[in-house]
């Protein structure tokens, strides 16, 4: 062996690795067994973006399970958990540290029904759940390996018409919302990680018939986005960690100014990891993205411009831990798309990729350990 080949092998690794970073593995929740047959969804999916051009492989089925709307991803990426819209539970995997793909831990029983989002909170202990129909939320403690273990707190949201939509803990872990888009209100619980209780603490009240959907945290911990999805608006608020408290800031139209609304509903709300721009998906007869801006010194939303190509039906999106791409999922399209994002103008370049997926409906990425 020469002086020049250990070299090279280091060098081949390296560059290996380096390659193999530029990838994350994303995983599709999707809608499974329609009764009207619009579904060949066998459950959740996997693929890969490549940084280096928004290039997806194909999907592949990573875990068959029961119409998994959303997703959630431990933070130790060893496991993932999905509601089971279909059938009022929660369910656990384990992820296949090389290849991805799910093996099912566990479910257990929602408490309430159409259990429709989820998270686990950022110590890992457990998984808080939004339930639609009949507005609620639960928590669900995890075990070690994984596996769920009995509810530990439940809250029945008190109304005429309730319908808990999201559920997000705040950068402390101390409290938890609850969207819930028939109340018009978003329900705060303090949240205590270590006993997996939630206790009513306050309520956020948006503007009436708003129908808060989702939820998203700007990077500063300090703002908060909510979008309407019956008024079709996306409302931002000022967040006071000491006391658990947000503060209604402002509410904006989803529509170009120009567009006289024709019915229609709101999705998703993101925020860039920039922390300059958030996005909404307008879903049919818009089909479309909502861009604004968000100013750096006020924090005052913009609205910046919209895109459509390609977009069908957008239940949900979700942008790269790197701010460099957004992946569309096109509930009706069957479909999920990759816009390129512009880091100074927040602007969405379609990029014509796309892989088909049956009725996707959540997107989650997640970095891979490389070798």
């Amino acid at each position: 062996m020469t002086y020049f080949q250990p070299l090279v092998a280091l060098l081949l690794v390296a560059c290996s690795a380096a390659s193999a970073e530029e990838k994350y593995r994303v995983y599709l929740g999707t809608y499974t067994g329609r009764s009207d047959g619009s579904s060949e969804s066998k459950g959740i999916y996997q693929c890969e973006l490549d940084l280096k051009d928004g290039s997806l492989s194909q999907p592949v089925l990573a875990g068959e399970t029961s119409s998994p709307s959303f997703l959630a991803i431990h933070p130790n990426r060893k496991f993932l958990y999905a509601v089971n819209e279909d059938r009022a539970s929660v369910s656990g995997f384990a992820i296949d540290p090389q290849t991805g793909l799910l093996s099912l831990l566990n479910s257990e029983p929602s408490r309430g029904g159409a259990p429709c989002h989820l998270i686990v909170d950022p110590s890992g202990q457990n998984v808080l759940a939004a339930n639609y129909s009949g507005g609620s939320c639960i928590c669900i403690p995890i075990a070690d390996d994984g596996r769920l273990l009995e509810a530990s707190s439940f809250q029945q949201h008190i109304g005429p018409r309730t319908h808990g939509h999201a559920i997000h803990v705040d950068r402390a872990n101390r409290f938890a919302f609850c969207c819930d888009l028939g109340l018009d209100k978003v329900v705060i619980y303090a949240f205590d990680p270590d006993k997996g209780t939630l206790t009513p603490h306050g309520e956020l009240k948006t503007p009436e018939g708003a129908g808060p959907r989702h939820f998203a945290w700007h990077p500063d911990g300090k703002r908060a986005y909510i979008n309407g999805e019956t008024d079709l608006t996306i409302i931002a608020c000022d967040y006071d960690a000491q006391s658990g408290v947000l503060t209604k800031k402002q509410v904006l139209s989803t529509l170009p100014a120009d567009v006289t609304r024709r019915g229609g509903s709101t999705a998703e709300v993101a925020v860039h990891p920039s922390g300059k721009f958030v996005y909404v998906s307008n879903r049919d007869p818009y089909h479309s993205i909502a861009i604004f801006s968000i100013d750096a010194q006020s924090g005052e939303l913009a609205s910046v411009g919209h895109q459509g190509k390609g977009i069908k039906t957008p239940r949900n999106f979700a942008i790269d831990p790197t701010g460099k791409y957004m992946l569309v999922a096109n509930q009706s399209g069957s479909n999920v798309i990759v816009f390129e994002i512009d880091p100074q103008s927040g602007q969405l370049t379609p990029t014509d990729v796309s892989i088909q997926v049956p009725s996707p409906v959540c997107v989650r990425f997640m970095k891979i350990d490389w070798p």
